[in-house]
This record gives structure tokens, C-alpha cells and sequence, in this order.
């Protein structure tokens, strides 16, 4: 594990946003799901996530995440997405999503 400085984590702009959307992604090299995610005064950001393991469509409509949205936009096959939502990994790469305890506002910052 390497240090990063106070500076360094300021950088990265983490928000809560609800998923409102959710669209198989074929074209991904590992499985995977499109996700159209709702920041409020943010905006609408799209994610590609391989979340396919835990979650179905239906159960990620609706759900909080954290995730990061001051990333450069990143092309994954056909789709550009533009933030990435946070999720603990497993030993075997499976993902559990961050998510709030309880529901809160679209876009608060994260800290």
C-alpha cells in the first residue's frame, strides 16, 4: 500500500447518487451493466459496473451508491463512462456495492 497525502484525497470527488437505470452490457470483456446514475445538482452520469454477481437490474433501480465523478470520461467497448461507483472486492474480484446507511440527498460529497 502506498501514502498519499491530505492533497492527493481532496482531489477525488466522491458523491451519492441513485441509480436509474440499469442496461446489460454485452459488449464488456467481463460481465457487466450499464448504469444512468442521478447526481442532482450534478447532473446524470453513466458508469459501467461489474456488479453482475450480486445484483440484478431490478435490484440496483433505485439504489444509492458513492462514486466518483471527477474522473476523465474512460471508453469501455462501445459505451463512455464517465464515473466510477465505489464497491468493496472479494479474493474472487466479486463486488459489494458502497452505499449509504441511510437515504440522503443526490450529490452530497463524501468525506
Amino acid at each position: 500500500m502506498s501514502e498519499i497525502n491530505w492533497g492527493d484525497f481532496a482531489k477525488v470527488d466522491m458523491r451519492i447518487g441513485t441509480i436509474t437505470e440499469v442496461r446489460e452490457f454485452p459488449k464488456a470483456r467481463k460481465p457487466a451493466y450499464q448504469l444512468i446514475v442521478n447526481f442532482g445538482e450534478l447532473g446524470i452520469k453513466k458508469s459501467s459496473a461489474q456488479i453482475t454477481v450480486n445484483y440484478s437490474p431490478e435490484s440496483l433501480i433505485g439504489k444509492q451508491v458513492v462514486a466518483v465523478v471527477n474522473f476523465l470520461p474512460k471508453q469501455i467497448a462501445d459505451f463512455m463512462s464517465e464515473c466510477l461507483v465505489l464497491g468493496a472486492v472479494d479474493e474472487q474480484g466479486v463486488v459489494t456495492l458502497l452505499e449509504p446507511n441511510l437515504s440522503c440527498e443526490n450529490g452530497l460529497r463524501v468525506a
